[in-house]
């Protein structure tokens, strides 16, 4: 059987040749159930210490990663003759989940059993280091394991299956937060790998070794690592894509909404606990390289986080001076850009930087200089509506690329009408995309991508950069326009925004609420 990994890279590529299928098509109802991400059938392992929980429905020997309507069970029952085409794409949307569950339990178990279980192992790592590598795998593999078995038993009571969100809702709220605990400790784990693998070479060996034996396939140690992390993230794409199927207004789609909800709440309180450590020790870092030429600014706070750092050049003296074209005309600062605040400085021997301007980041707009020459090419204006001694400030700065510009002008004020859409409208056809190759995140203005991906496009740039918002959880950030493919087809443009605002017609409802209440 697949493990979770090639299973996960199998379902992903798929529903990328299926976009592009519907992409060339001219309406995005001609495509067949060859539209349905394949889903795994788990057989048993003998190899395993502990086999998986097992579901009656996927015991064929005939394929690994089957449909829900391929299955012998459902074909010789007649029920493909009854049932609408619609809901069949949702048995198989229900179906997915489930056996995916089954294919990560059973890479969860190998982590146990072939890794943290090692005897080699063991003997080399310190039950100090063994708690920060393998965290609370157990427990996450136990809520694994309870959430399989009643999906196993829903699946076996009827071959067509009445739900499964309300199965997810019932096991988000009462265990998942094993999931945070997790992935709290992902940055501890990272370094405590990196630093093993530096330190003892014993360990390096061992763990050499256990990647070649053939359970793995392949795959390596880190891989299986950052399995729990990946899964709630994809379980709730997968509820989604449940939620896409339903009937509107029905009982299943109530629950699918619930069940989303809960499952966002995990997902946000992971993404928090791992970004919480590593944000805290890079503002320390920052606050003891910033020396203030005006009055000091508390740099460290916890509800602070750096967005944008980076150098500009600054243009030197009056306007006038902008016809000289000399070498000269700029001269070069670095800016710290913070979710609430702006520091302007020079940088200074011993890696040192002397702050002399700042402002809260509510009170900075940005004008782009256009058609000014190649010497003012890239060129925009910065405004400090207050600055450090509470009048405006403006600064006309150089960036590198025009890439660079814009990312500045965006994280600087970034509810300024972009190239494609306007941010207080979203009904809008503006160009998408498909992610068809992984990227992991650079700097921290730019947004990791995973495959097949949508995202609206929300502004580009000449030298291969796209800012965009990624449409499952309508994050934005800035990544190369080389990882995708323009999605071309305006009906499977406008098919994704409709889905998208179904998908988030709860949190849209809320925060009409919440402005109702603000505005009273």
């Amino acid at each position: 059987g697949l493990l979770y990994q090639e299973y996960r890279d199998k379902s992903t590529r798929q529903e990328i040749e299926t976009r592009r299928l519907q992409d060339s098509q001219t309406d995005p109802e001609e495509s067949s159930p060859s539209e349905e991400t394949p889903s795994e059938a788990e057989p048993t392992s003998t190899t395993e210490s502990k086999a998986p929980p097992q579901i009656s429905l996927l015991r064929n020997s005939n394929s690994r990663f089957n449909l829900w309507q391929d299955l012998p069970e459902i074909r010789s029952s007649g029920v493909l003759s009854i049932l609408q085409p619609d809901e069949i794409k949702l048995q198989e949307a229900m179906f997915e989940l489930v056996t995916s569950e089954a294919s990560y339990y059973k890479s969860l178990n190998l982590l146990v059993s072939h890794f943290m279980e090692n005897e080699r192992l063991k003997k080399i790592l310190h039950p100090s280091e063994a708690h920060i590598l393998f965290s609370n795998v157990l427990d996450v593999m136990a809520v694994s394991e309870r959430f399989l078995l009643d999906l196993e038993q829903r699946v076996e009571e009827n071959i067509v299956i009445s739900d499964v969100c309300d199965i997810v809702y019932q096991h988000t709220v009462n265990h998942f937060s094993v999931y945070i605990t997790y992935v709290s400790n992902q940055t501890y784990q990272e370094r405590a790998y990196k630093q093993l693998l530096q330190d003892k070479p014993a360990f390096r060996e061992v763990i050499s070794q256990l990647e070649l034996d053939p359970k793995c396939k392949g795959l390596s140690f880190s891989s299986f690592l950052i399995l729990p992390f990946q899964r709630i993230t994809r379980l709730k794409l997968l509820v989604q894509n449940i939620l896409k199927k339903v009937e509107e207004k029905s009982d299943r789609e109530s629950t699918a909404l619930d069940a989303h909800k809960e499952l966002e709440t995990v997902v946000k309180a992971c993404n928090e606990g791992v970004r919480k450590m590593s944000r805290t020790e890079q503002m320390i870092s920052i606050q003891k390289k910033l020396e203030f030429k005006i009055k000091s600014v508390p740099i460290i706070s916890h509800s602070r986080w750096l967005l944008k750092q980076g150098e500009l050049q600054q243009m030197n003296g009056p306007k006038t001076s902008r016809t000289l074209r000399t070498k000269k005309l700029f001269r070069e600062i670095y800016l710290f850009l913070f979710n609430d605040l702006l520091v302007i400085c020079r940088q200074i021997p011993g890696d040192k930087y002397q702050v002399f301007d700042s402002a809260p980041r509510g009170l900075l707009r940005v004008e782009e200089l256009e058609d000014q020459g190649q010497s003012l090419a890239n060129v925009f204006i910065l405004r400090l509506l207050e600055n450090a001694d509470d009048r405006e400030a403006s600064y006309m700065l150089k960036a590198s690329s025009q890439s660079e510009m814009k990312r500045w002008m965006i994280s600087l004020a970034p509810n300024r009408r972009t190239k494609f859409v306007s941010f207080t409208s979203r009904l809008v056809d503006c160009p998408q995309i498909q992610c068809v190759h992984p990227y992991v995140a650079q700097e921290p203005d730019e947004l990791s991508l995973e495959l097949a991906d949508v995202l609206n496009i929300l502004d580009k740039t000449d030298d291969g950069w796209i800012f965009g918002e990624r449409l499952h959880d309508q994050e934005r950030g800035w990544f190369p326009s080389s990882i995708g493919e323009e999605i071309l087809n305006p009906k499977i443009r406008a098919q994704n925004l409709k889905e998208c605002f179904r998908v988030h017609k709860s949190d849209d409802s809320q925060r009409r609420k919440l402005g109702s209440r603000n505005r009273q």
